[in-house]
């Protein structure tokens, strides 16, 4: 029998769709972050600052282990665990902290960063239908935004971050993939809506400007980018990059080049006014 941790969405433990949760919120938060760091010790430092910051109290030490107690207890009613002896051997007590052993592939987020490497490799090989097909199956394995119904501190925090850093990352790529496979019409609906929540990334609008103008949709590739300036200076006081004033610049001349597949493997639409073409 294999546990099944999952935190990319409601945090989930258990077996066959039965969750073995804590009930209480600071229990489900330290488990949240023993899963995040699966097979690697957390020491009791950053446990602590995790459930209370820079104001611990007393008994922190003392209400840690109570925590780590209620894990194991939850762990205990899984069959093939079956007791608070055999938790322990999965939830293990090190000499400065506590790790979580797990089978890599029980873990969402493992398998999520497995399949976007895989799909980044598909890519990287000039594979660009594989790599779509991949990075698609990643962005199926989230539920909702990580940990959503976890209170968060510093550490879970931390990682929350990183994860849907990397969750867009694989979106942006995957895009890139299509792109270059010809689907620019496909797309603009999708860039449109990551568009407006992710206001102020300029790799997603310089994507949805290149598909505009690749469906034959000049003025609106145009409108786009000012959109994106009007952010840019409410937002951050700033002006868009150079790289995506490339972009409109070469937009607006009507560029050949832009209807090319760009030439540079991991290359982005953010680039691809840069890239070395005879533009004459």
């Amino acid at each position: 029998m294999s546990v099944e941790y999952s935190v990319l969405g409601p945090l989930f433990v258990g077996f066959h769709g039965r969750s073995v949760l804590p009930s209480a919120p600071k229990p489900k938060q330290l488990l949240a972050l023993f899963i995040l760091n699966a097979n690697s010790v957390v020491t009791t430092g950053i446990c602590v600052e995790e459930l209370w910051g820079d104001e611990p109290p007393s008994t922190a030490g003392s209400t840690l282990q109570t925590y780590v107690l209620q894990i194991r207890k939850s762990l205990s009613d899984l069959p093939g665990i079956g007791s608070l002896e055999a938790a322990r051997s999965i939830l293990i007590t090190k000499d400065y902290g506590y790790m979580l052993r797990v089978e890599p592939h029980a873990v969402d987020a493992f398998r999520f960063d497995g399949m976007v490497r895989a799909g980044e490799k598909a890519a990287a090989a000039g594979d660009d239908l594989k790599a779509v097909r991949l990075l698609n199956a990643s962005a199926d394995i989230w539920r909702g935004d990580a940990v959503v119904d976890i209170q968060t501190g510093i550490a879970l925090q931390t990682y929350v971050r990183g994860l849907e850093e990397r969750r867009l990352g694989a979106i942006e790529q995957r895009i890139e993939a299509e792109l270059r496979l010809g689907r620019h019409h496909q797309l603009i609906g999708e860039l449109s809506s990551l568009s407006a929540r992710y206001s102020l990334n300029e790799n997603i609008f310089a994507q949805l400007m290149l598909a505009l103008y690749r469906s034959g949709r000049q003025a609106d590739a145009l409108d786009r980018y000012r959109e994106l300036q009007t952010r840019v200076r409410e937002e951050l006081g700033l002006e868009p990059s150079p790289k995506i004033r490339m972009l409109r610049d070469a937009i607006l001349r009507g560029a050949e080049y832009l209807y090319e597949t760009p030439t540079v493997a991991g290359g982005i639409s953010l680039d691809l006014a840069y890239q070395p073409h005879d533009r004459r």
